[in-house]
């Protein structure tokens, strides 16, 4: 089932879909502490088009961030691929770019998945931090049509109040970019 052709949302909204999205589960990556929780992304529309994206994670009592930019990969086209590109530190000069594909999103956006075109990467988002089983299972079932192997999925741990964006920060670097630099 892997070699069929992903089918991506069309016509996606930027404006509904920017705001925080709660990450309910995910593929595990070397970017991310494997004791990680309260993870969420926040979008926000930029005045040329692309979206301002920041990602948040927290491990340990602290918050570890990275910053970046999504647009479209192809302007002309109305399918929801997307190319997100994250500028590492002042240390890896060049950008790292992936790929983020809004393969579902419900009517109210109000959850959604996302992965990449070589189905490595999976989300499962949600606006609020924690998602009903049934919706869930639902959403799963989703990504499995779509050629993941969700076996892989694993429920990230979101708190009952989710923490404010103030309080203690990694400062032992940016740890979201450990994987991409080997």
């Amino acid at each position: 089932m892997t070699g069929k052709e992903q089918k991506v949302v069309k016509g996606l909204d930027l404006k509904r879909y920017t705001g925080r999205w709660y990450e309910i589960a995910s593929f595990p990556t070397k970017f991310q502490p494997k004791d990680a929780k309260d993870t969420r992304a926040t979008y926000t529309l930029k005045h040329d088009g692309n979206v301002h994206v920041l990602n948040e994670t927290w491990s340990g009592g602290k918050r570890s961030f990275v910053e970046g930019t999504a647009y479209k990969a192809d302007r002309k086209s109305d399918e929801a691929k997307l190319k997100v590109k994250f500028n590492a530190s002042p240390l890896v000069p060049v950008p790292i770019v992936g790929d983020y594909w809004v393969l579902y999103v419900d009517h109210h956006y109000h959850v959604a998945i996302v992965g990449n075109a070589s189905r490595t990467s999976l989300w499962i988002l949600s606006r609020k931090s924690h998602l009903d089983e049934k919706i869930y299972n639902e959403l799963v079932k989703k990504a499995k049509e779509q050629g993941y192997d969700v076996s892989k999925l694993h429920k990230t741990p979101q708190s009952d109040i989710p923490p404010q964006e103030k309080g203690p920060v990694d400062t032992k670097g940016v740890r979201w970019f450990k994987s991409f630099l080997g």
